[in-house]
């Protein structure tokens, strides 16, 4: 493995685990200091996009405003920052708020499945017998996480459990758009992509209307999730993607649930039962197997 290669393995993982963190303070936000993810979110995009594009004037003047230099680079910076960051963002934070922060890290690690299916689209075939299999170890993960293995009762929210996998979604959008602006700078492209869902989530949630005051361990929490969440998490996990792609990045993310669940667990007192590691384990696993034929497949085809 080449030193390229393991500097793009350790950025993924760094950046994967600032998002544990950022999760595990998003469910103390929401449980201790009693904030709301549709007021969150927005003050959380839009400083960190305002910070990333002041210093990005600085440090990358001249290319500040690449992203809209051309109709194509234009859509793609949309739709990455929108549908896929900025809409991720308030779903994995919604998910946090209705259930916690394992929770919303292990849905989100269902991405791998909508970046093989749009893959099957593209390539015109059907999913292989492996590629089925690891998709059916998923599915049964998060059986076992949302029922703990009870048909008749659900261990978190519907509504927990679909903006769950809204999230994993748009965790698919954007690996699959990052390779796509290689050419501009990564704080250049995250600090769009956050003013976009900043300005974005105050107009459609009118965070103005909220009574919601912080008190100074609540100011303290904001920054954490601004710097560490957005700041660092996707600056150091983009920059991992552009050099080792989407799919041995998925593998790689694995870190941020196992970050939220140690610390939602030991500190938040959350609780993490059997039927949960297992459930961890059965998407890991199908991670793991995906991830194993996608560098098959780019062997065979070298």
């Amino acid at each position: 493995m080449s030193k390229f290669n393991i500097k793009g393995i350790i950025l993924t993982i760094l950046g994967a685990s600032c998002w544990g963190l950022s999760g595990s303070m998003g469910q103390y936000l929401f449980t201790v200091q009693k904030m709301d993810s549709r007021w969150l979110v927005p003050i959380r995009l839009g400083l960190a996009g305002i910070i990333l594009l002041i210093y990005s004037s600085f440090k990358n003047k001249n290319e500040v405003l690449l992203p809209w230099k051309n109709k194509k680079s234009a859509l793609i910076m949309l739709l990455y920052g929108l549908f896929g960051v900025s809409f991720c963002q308030f779903f994995y934070f919604l998910t946090i708020e209705l259930s916690s922060a394992a929770v919303g890290t292990i849905l989100q690690d269902l991405a791998p499945i909508f970046i093989l299916i749009f893959s099957c689209i593209l390539g015109k075939r059907f999913p292989k017998i492996t590629e089925i299999g690891s998709i059916a170890m998923a599915l049964f993960g998060v059986f076992l996480i949302t029922t703990h293995g009870n048909f008749k009762a659900m261990s978190i929210s519907s509504k927990a459990l679909i903006a769950g996998i809204i999230s994993g979604f748009c965790v698919a959008i954007y690996n699959i758009l990052a390779p796509k602006l290689n050419h501009i700078p990564v704080l250049v492209i995250q600090g769009w992509s956050f003013l976009l869902g900043g300005i974005t989530g105050v107009l459609i949630f009118r965070i103005w209307e909220f009574k919601y005051v912080p008190n100074f361990y609540g100011v303290i929490g904001i920054i954490f999730v601004v710097v560490v969440g957005n700041i660092m998490a996707f600056s150091l996990y983009i920059s991992g993607v552009q050099i080792i792609g989407p799919n041995k990045a998925i593998l790689y993310s694995f870190a941020e649930p196992i970050t939220a669940s140690i610390i939602s667990t030991t500190v938040l007192g959350s609780v993490f039962s059997i039927y949960d590691a297992l459930g961890f384990m059965m998407i890991f696993i199908m991670l793991w197997l995906i991830t194993l034929d996608t560098e098959k497949l780019a062997t065979d085809n070298k």
